[in-house]
């Protein structure tokens, strides 16, 4: 009787946890369907990683939160035997967890509780060097590569240690902050950017002289004077499958924070991701390729772009785009370069991203959208709405496949596979209160920047709009309002259709015409005066470029 009886509450048990295990999963999951609802573009069924119902605890394994004590063994070992029973949660409990790289396995969720705090070792000899093609790279803080069901969860803390690892810019900081900077041990060299040391400093001249050897001649030891100069990122998973991110915080990394690479099926959502503002290369989340990526309810801070998108050649996919079907929803980004950006490797493509819903607060500029010659691809059906955005430094949209090219951009070149081409952008319920200049796009003469929809936009900024090298843009109900000087300045630009557009400088200086490429503007439902008298026509550009009609 006693064995049934304890077999009974054992069975009644193991159904309240299956109860309670699928319940959580339709949660998760009508949660994330939440988000992919009334999308403009197909997207597949996606579902949250399910892990078997076994867990292991890192103190199991002789792990020591006090801080002083290296827990790279335990990490490791707990991971390796829950995936070899089959996968499940490896706990992290609250502590201080001082450790050297986590590297995971299929079927595993690293879960940190919250008053966890994961802190990755300062001494770089930590961190190996690791194949990375015909060179070599440092294993970052946490990784995986060709995984399954993978997933970081709960209400910890992951500190990369970055300061140790970054350069810092001397004008990004206090005069106290550079004082104690050179004081630990910094080396600055010619261009005021301060290095943790004379390794790090010297450790891209280093690389270039490798970069002249034959590369198959060459092991790790020729790359070891390199590695404090070959910052990793803080997590970068590698041509993973079912994918999670959800919960903790990511900090003080070394370089990028967040840095997938060709993840297929990647849920990122209810993260915190924080670099200082002037965190060198600190970008905040960057997918480096990949196919059906959802990211929502996240928070960044970055010392460089916030939520990126780049993509390089691949033959994973075929012939479509390294990165594909991307929606991202209802985030705030901090002090970053951009708060989303595209860019600016752009050249294995993109198709079918959606972003709605997102704030972008102090950022250098709102929407960034780079790219230049040599590194540009098909970037396509983009798809941008309901932003609201306060005290952008520069622009609060900018388009520019031009980006850090030293060719002059008046020049024509021939159109490669390499060549940027930025089509198919539709930007709808787009604010901002504070810029220094709203719109800017600047596209090149053998291949403009083209197919770009502003629908109901209102920008407040020091100055307004302005095209060079872009076609077949249409303005609908859109509101540009600067400080001063013209609204519109339109150079090498054609075939515009501006609607029921509004300015508090109507009647003063509008629109600047400049180029004798510049022609069909057309502008709709605006109380401009027809003898043109606040336009200006410049370099060529005739009076006939603009056709004004109510």
């Amino acid at each position: 009787m006693r064995n049934k009886y304890y077999q009974s509450r054992i069975a009644v048990a193991f159904l309240i946890l299956l109860s309670l295990s699928i319940t959580s999963f339709a949660q998760n999951n009508g949660d994330l369907r939440e988000h992919l609802r009334d999308l403009p573009f197909a997207m597949p069924e996606m579902n949250v990683p399910v892990f078997p119902n076994r867990s292991v605890n890192i103190k199991d394994f002789g792990a020591v939160g006090d801080g002083q004590t290296m827990n790279s063994d335990a990490f490791k070992k707990a991971i390796e035997q829950c995936a070899s029973l089959g996968g499940g949660t490896v706990i992290v409990p609250p502590g201080l967890w001082l450790t050297g790289p986590i590297l995971f396995k299929s079927n595993i969720n690293l879960h940190l509780e919250k008053g966890a705090l994961v802190l990755f070792s300062r001494n770089h000899s930590d961190y190996p060097l690791v194949k990375d093609g015909k060179s070599f790279s440092v294993t970052p803080p946490i990784s995986g590569y060709d995984l399954e069901n993978i997933a970081i969860t709960g209400d910890g803390i992951f500190d990369g240690s970055g300061d140790t690892w970054r350069p810092v810019k001397k004008d990004k900081t206090t005069e106290d902050q550079w004082k104690k900077l050179i004081a630990s041990g910094g080396v600055v060299d010619k261009n005021n950017l301060c290095w943790p040391n004379q390794e790090a400093m010297d450790g891209e001249m280093y690389l270039k002289g490798l970069n002249k050897k034959d590369k198959s001649t060459l092991s790790e030891q020729d790359f070891i004077l390199a590695r404090e100069f070959l910052r990793p990122y803080l997590l970068m998973f590698a041509n993973c499958k079912n994918v999670l991110l959800d919960g903790p915080t990511f900090q003080n990394s070394p370089k990028f924070v967040i840095n997938p690479h060709f993840c297929d099926n990647m849920i990122i959502r209810n993260i915190k991701v924080l670099n200082e503002w002037w965190a060198q290369n600190g970008d905040g989340i960057d997918i480096s390729g990949g196919k059906n990526i959802v990211i929502y309810n996240c928070t960044v801070n970055a010392g460089d772009d916030g939520i990126c998108m780049k993509s390089s050649r691949t033959k994973k996919y075929g012939n479509g785009a390294a990165l594909q079907n991307v929606v991202i929803s209802d985030c705030v980004v901090y002090h970053a370069h951009g708060g989303f950006v595209i860019g600016s490797n752009t050249d294995g493509g993109m198709n079918n991203i959606s972003v709605s819903n997102c704030n972008f607060i102090s950022t250098d500029v709102g929407l960034r959208f780079k790219s230049s010659r040599g590194r540009g691809g098909l970037v396509e059906n983009i798809y941008v709405k309901d932003i609201f955005m306060k005290d952008i430094a520069r622009e609060a949209i900018l388009f520019d496949t031009y980006y850090e090219n030293k060719s002059p951009a008046n020049i024509n070149q021939e159109v490669n596979e390499t060549t940027p081409r930025f089509q198919k952008f539709f930007l709808q319920n787009i604010y901002c209160n504070g810029a220094a200049q709203a719109i800017e796009m600047t596209g090149l003469p053998e291949m403009p920047i083209q197919d770009i929809d502003f629908n109901n936009v209102t920008i407040s900024a020091q100055s307004g709009f302005s095209s060079m090298e872009a076609k077949n843009i249409r303005l609908n109900k859109v509101s540009i309002l600067p400080e001063k000087g013209v609204v519109y300045s339109l150079e090498n630009s054609k075939d515009f259709l501006m609607k029921d557009l509004a300015s508090p400088t109507l009647q003063k200086s509008f629109m600047t015409l400049k180029g004798t490429t510049t022609k069909n503007i057309q502008i709709q439902g605006t109380s401009l005066p027809k003898d043109k008298s606040n336009f200006t026509f410049e370099q060529g550009a005739e009076k006939s470029a603009v056709i004004v009609t109510k």
